[in-house]
C-alpha cells in the first residue's frame, strides 16, 4: 500500500461514520451490562427473599441459636429431601421470576428499562422487608448484643463436682444410658401429656409412665427441657452428662478437631471411672463425628463400639452403608452382645448407647417399619423406634444383671426435623423423652417437676445410689430430691437469656480449644519510648494479629517474648474503627503458660461492622501506669 492508499485509510477510520459505530457499540456493551446487573439484582434479591420464607417454613421455631447452628453445621448427614427443598423453594422459584420478567422484556417493544427497573426496585424492597421481617423475628440486635455480655448466671449456679461429696453404695450397681435421636414427649397423643392427636410411640409412653418421669402423681409423660447450647446431639450428650451447655468458641460439631475436649471438666465418666466403672459407647454411626470419641474418651476412657469398630471386626460387610452408617436394628444386637460380655465381669459397668434412625429429615426406614402411618414416613420411624426400644428393654429385664442394674432413656433434643411438628401449637412445651427404670432411689416429692436436660447429671448417679452433698452437680439438680431446679426457680426465657452471654466459668474450661492457624504473620516490632524513664524495656516484644474467623467471629492479638525482667504487670487492648474512638473498646490480654498474653476481639462488640481496626497495647507497669507499648491494625471481614 503506497502512501496515499495509507492516508486514505487513516482518513476512514477517523471518519465519522467510524466513530458512531464505535460509539454504537460501546453503547450497546454498557446497555448490555446495566441489563445484566439489574436482572442479577433482581435474582439475588427473589433469592435472598425466598430463602427466608423457606427457612421459617422448614424451621417453625426457629431462634437465632438455631439458625446459627444450621448455617454453621456441616451438610454431611443431611437428607437430600431438604436439599431438594430449598432449590426448589428458593433456587428454581427466583429462577423462574426472573425468566418470567425476561420474556415481558423481550416481548414488549417500549419502555424496557422501565420494566427491568421496576422489577430490580420490587425485588430489592421485598427482600428488604424479609431482612427487616428476619432481624425483627429473631431479635438478631438482642442476640448480638448478649453475644458480647459477660453474665454470671452459669459462674453463681455451677457445682463443680470436685467441690462435693459424692458417696456410693457398697455393691454399685450399673448403668444403662440409652440416647433416643430426636425423641421428643410430643409424640404422644394429648391424652398422655404428648401434642397428636395419635400416639406415634404408645410403647415408649407406656414405659415412661410405668417407671419414673418425674410427673408426679399426674400420671403423664414428663420430660427435660432442652436449653441453649444443648440442642443438637454431641451438645445434648455433653449436657447430659457434664450439666452444662456445650458453649464453644467454635461451631458445635467440630471438636473432633481438637485434641482435647474440655479437659478441666469433671463429668459422670470422670465420676464412675474414678468408682471403678468399665465404661463404652455404643453407635451406629463415627464416633468422631462432632469430637464425640474425644470426649467418650477422654473422660472416663471408654471403649468405642461404632460404625467403624462394626467393620473392623466383621459384624458388617466391609461396604456396608445406611443413613449414618448402620441402621439401629442392628445397633441393639451389638449392645445386647457387649452387655453379655461386659456383665460377665465382677465390676460394676457404664453404657452408652445413642440410637440414629429417628435423625432428622424423615428418619430411616428399616426392614421392620411399618406403614402404621401412612406415608408419613417420619411417624413410621418413630413409631418403630419406640417398639424397637421396649422390646430391648424387656430382653434387659430377663438378663442376670438386671437386677442391679439401672435404665436411663432420654431424648438427645428436640427434632430438628422440618415439618414434623408443625401443627403443635406454641403454647405447648416441647420436651425430650426421659424415663428412669429400676433406680435405686425414690423421689420425695408427687409434685409434677419442671427440670431441664442438664438436671440428668445428678439425678442419674442418685438412680445408682449415690448419695450428692448438696443434690446439686453442674447445672443440675437431682430430681430424686425436694432440691429445686434451676427450671424451678427462674423463668426459663431469663435461663436462655442468660446462657446466651459470656461466662467466665466457660471461657476458662474452653481455653484450650483451638480456634484456628493464623493466616497470615502480621508481626510487627513494639514502639517502646525508650527515652521515658517510665517505660519498661520490652524492644523484643512480638505482637500478631491473627484474620477474622467470621465462624467464631472474633481475630486475636497475640503479644509473645516478653523479657521476663520487664516488670510488666498486665497488658490492656485498647480496639476502635471509628477516628473520635466513639467505639472504643478495651480487652484485657490473658497470660498464657508460656509467658505470651493473647486478647480476643470480637466481632459482636462491634455490631459486626467490616471495617479495619486500630489496636494500641498497653503494659501496665507495677504501680498500675500503662504505658504504650505497641500499635497494630486488626480487620473484621464478611
Amino acid at each position: 500500500m503506497d502512501t496515499k492508499d495509507e492516508a486514505k485509510e487513516e482518513l476512514k477510520q477517523d471518519s465519522p461514520e467510524n466513530e458512531n459505530m464505535k460509539y454504537a457499540a460501546h453503547k450497546k456493551i454498557i446497555r448490555i451490562i446495566v441489563i445484566a446487573i439489574g436482572f442479577l439484582v433482581a435474582f439475588l434479591s427473589l433469592l435472598v427473599a425466598t430463602s427466608i420464607s423457606w427457612m421459617f417454613r422448614t424451621w417453625t421455631g426457629l431462634t437465632m441459636n438455631e439458625l446459627m447452628f444450621h448455617i454453621q453445621s456441616p451438610l454431611q448427614g443431611t437428607d437430600n429431601g431438604i436439599i431438594i427443598s430449598y432449590i426448589v423453594s428458593c433456587v428454581l422459584v427466583s429462577i423462574g421470576v426472573i425468566l418470567l420478567v425476561g420474556i415481558i422484556y423481550k416481548i414488549v417493544k417500549k419502555k424496557k428499562g422501565l420494566i427491568l427497573l421496576t422489577s430490580a426496585v420490587i425485588s430489592v424492597a421485598v427482600a428488604g422487608t424479609s431482612i427487616n421481617y428476619m432481624w425483627s423475628r429473631l431479635d438478631i440486635t438482642a442476640y448480638a448484643s448478649n453475644k458480647s455480655t459477660y453474665s454470671t448466671f452459669i459462674d453463681d449456679n455451677y457445682v463443680d463436682p470436685k467441690s462435693v461429696s459424692i458417696t456410693f453404695p457398697e455393691q454399685k450397681r450399673n448403668l444403662i444410658y440409652i440416647y433416643l435421636e430426636s425423641m421428643e414427649n410430643t409424640y404422644a397423643d394429648k391424652n398422655h401429656g404428648g401434642a397428636f392427636e395419635k400416639n406415634v410411640i404408645p410403647e415408649l409412653t407406656a414405659l415412661s409412665n410405668k417407671n419414673e418421669n418425674f410427673s408426679g402423681d399426674h400420671e403423664t409423660l414428663n420430660g427435660g427441657v432442652s436449653l441453649n447450647g444443648t440442642g443438637w446431639t454431641v451438645a445434648a450428650m455433653f449436657a447430659q452428662s457434664s450439666g452444662l451447655p456445650l458453649l464453644i468458641p467454635i461451631e458445635g460439631n467440630s471438636m473432633n478437631e481438637q485434641d482435647t475436649f474440655l479437659p478441666g471438666l469433671t463429668t459422670i465418666g470422670d465420676i464412675l471411672k474414678d468408682a471403678g466403672y468399665s465404661q463404652s459407647l455404643v453407635l451406629g454411626s463415627d464416633a468422631n463425628f462432632g469430637g464425640r470419641k474425644l470426649f467418650y474418651t477422654q473422660h472416663g476412657t471408654y471403649d468405642i463400639y461404632d460404625y467403624y469398630y462394626s467393620k473392623d471386626q466383621g459384624q458388617i460387610p466391609e461396604d456396608y452403608h445406611v443413613f449414618w452408617g448402620y441402621e439401629d436394628i442392628k445397633l441393639f444386637e451389638f449392645a445386647k452382645q457387649h452387655l453379655l460380655e461386659v456383665s460377665a465381669s465382677e465390676e460394676p459397668f457404664n453404657m452408652t448407647i445413642l440410637t440414629v434412625d429417628t435423625h432428622f429429615e424423615d428418619g430411616y426406614v428399616c426392614e421392620d417399619c411399618q406403614e402404621t402411618f401412612g406415608d408419613d414416613q417420619y411417624a413410621n420411624v418413630m413409631a418403630c423406634s419406640s417398639k424397637r426400644v421396649a422390646e430391648f428393654v424387656n430382653w434387659i429385664q430377663e438378663q442376670d444383671f438386671y437386677e442391679n442394674t439401672t435404665i436411663v432413656i432420654s431424648g438427645d433434643h428436640p427434632t430438628m426435623d422440618s415439618d414434623f411438628c408443625e401443627d403443635v401449637e406454641n403454647s405447648y412445651e416441647r420436651k425430650v423423652y426421659t424415663t428412669y427404670i429400676n433406680s435405686a432411689a425414690d423421689t420425695k416429692s408427687d409434685a409434677y417437676r419442671q427440670y431441664t436436660t442438664f438436671d440428668n447429671f445428678p439425678t442419674t448417679l442418685a438412680s445408682l445410689g449415690a448419695e450428692i452433698e448438696g443434690n446439686r452437680l453442674g447445672l443440675g439438680t437431682n430430681l430424686f430430691s425436694s432440691e429445686a431446679t434451676l427450671l424451678e426457680k427462674y423463668d426459663k426465657n431469663t435461663i436462655e437469656t442468660e446462657l446466651d452471654k459470656k461466662s467466665k466459668l466457660m471461657d476458662k474450661l474452653t481455653e484450650d480449644i483451638v480456634v484456628a492457624e493464623p493466616e497470615e504473620d502480621l508481626t510487627a516490632e513494639a514502639d517502646t519510648e525508650d527515652d521515658s524513664p517510665e517505660q519498661p524495656e520490652i524492644t523484643s516484644a512480638e505482637i500478631e494479629v491473627t484474620s477474622y474467623d467470621f465462624r467464631t467471629g472474633k481475630y486475636e492479638i497475640f503479644v509473645r517474648n516478653l523479657p521476663v525482667d520487664s516488670n510488666v504487670q498486665a497488658l490492656r487492648c485498647a480496639v476502635w474503627a471509628e477516628e473520635d474512638q466513639s467505639d472504643l473498646k478495651w480487652y484485657e490480654a490473658e497470660l498464657q503458660p508460656d509467658g505470651s498474653y493473647v486478647a480476643k476481639v470480637w466481632a459482636a462488640d462491634f455490631a459486626f461492622k467490616v471495617s479495619e481496626y486500630n489496636i494500641h497495647i498497653y503494659s501496665l507497669d507495677t504501680e498500675g501506669e500503662p504505658h504504650l507499648l505497641a500499635e497494630s491494625i486488626g480487620e473484621i471481614t464478611r
